[in-house]
């Protein structure tokens, strides 16, 4: 067969290449990123099969149209509700829904959202809300807002900033000073990195409960195989989980200093999706909810 036979052929192969490459592309601009880099959406049929998947895992309800972009969960002061609310560009509202996500109410706080990403609470039932999600690294203005339900008008700033971070932001493979993941223990507020450089680790710091400007403690570092989202800890004290995308790590220990020098249990959460928030249901349970809208709850093996 002679070269210039083939030429036509390939030619129309190459053109409907460029053509299906081009189209694909015009689709994942149009699809756009959320600025967690994340497809804003989420796959929705794997988050609607994802209880098919994982053992232990079902999805129980939903927060879409109910809470926009979830980002955190807490037990709110009524048994069997919770407190969630939206990250930045939402308005700074707690929003009560129900186990099955249904909503119950809303607390305006007047406070700023820059970056909500955790929600906890104390045995005095005082909330703290995370406001020191810091993608890039660059903020300078870390805080943790302390309010209750019943004053929400009067709220307190505990405003924060490393004792390791000199650059703002500093070069990309050591920017760990993002945190979506914090929670109320023993008179402190925990704070747990979501690592956006390279070294899959999650830094642990801590600040006090009380209203005031603080430099944080840092105490260890986790080696965790995946970006931190949430955490929580069981009643007893002797279980946390560090909630990530699509994925949970479980700590036990005895004591809380047993915890943090324990080995991470892994546990994927296929197809649930953006993964945000976790709260104990019960000593066994977890109810998760998703930035998509999806609300799962997960029997701990």
């Amino acid at each position: 067969m002679r070269l210039t036979s083939l030429l036509p052929a390939a030619l129309a192969l190459l053109l409907t290449t460029a053509s299906c490459s081009q189209a694909q592309s015009d689709t994942a601009e149009k699809g756009g990123k959320n600025k967690k880099g994340a497809a804003k959406g989420g796959d929705r049929r794997k988050d609607k099969n994802a209880a098919a998947e994982v053992a232990g895992l079902r999805k129980v309800g939903s927060l879409k149209g109910v809470v926009p972009e979830s980002s955190g969960l807490a037990p709110a002061p009524t048994a069997g509700h919770y407190y969630s609310f939206g990250d930045d560009g939402n308005r700074p509202i707690l929003y009560e829904i129900t186990g099955t996500g249904q909503g119950v109410g809303t607390i305006d706080v007047p406070a700023d959202n820059v970056d909500w990403e955790s929600l906890s609470r104390d045995g005095q039932g005082n909330y703290y809300i995370g406001n020191c999600g810091n993608n890039e690294s660059t903020r300078r203005d870390l805080s943790i807002y302390k309010f209750r339900p019943d004053a929400p008008a009067k709220v307190g700033t505990i405003a924060f900033t490393y004792p390791d971070q000199t650059e703002f932001p500093p070069k990309k493979k050591q920017r760990n000073f993002d945190c979506e993941a914090s929670l109320w223990h023993d008179g402190q507020v925990w704070l747990f990195t979501k690592d956006r450089g390279q070294s899959s680790t999650s830094n642990v710091y801590t600040v006090p409960d009380q209203p005031g400007n603080y430099t944080a403690k840092k105490v260890t570092s986790l080696a965790i195989p995946g970006e931190v989202t949430d955490a929580t800890l069981r009643a007893d004290g002797r279980r946390l989980v560090l909630l990530g995308r699509g994925e949970l790590f479980i700590l036990d220990g005895n004591s809380w200093a047993e915890i943090l020098k324990a080995t991470p249990r892994q546990v994927p959460l296929t197809g649930a999706g953006q993964t945000e928030g976790a709260v104990f249901k019960d000593d066994n349970t977890l109810l998760i909810s998703t930035e998509q809208g999806g609300l799962f709850e997960y029997t701990l093996p």
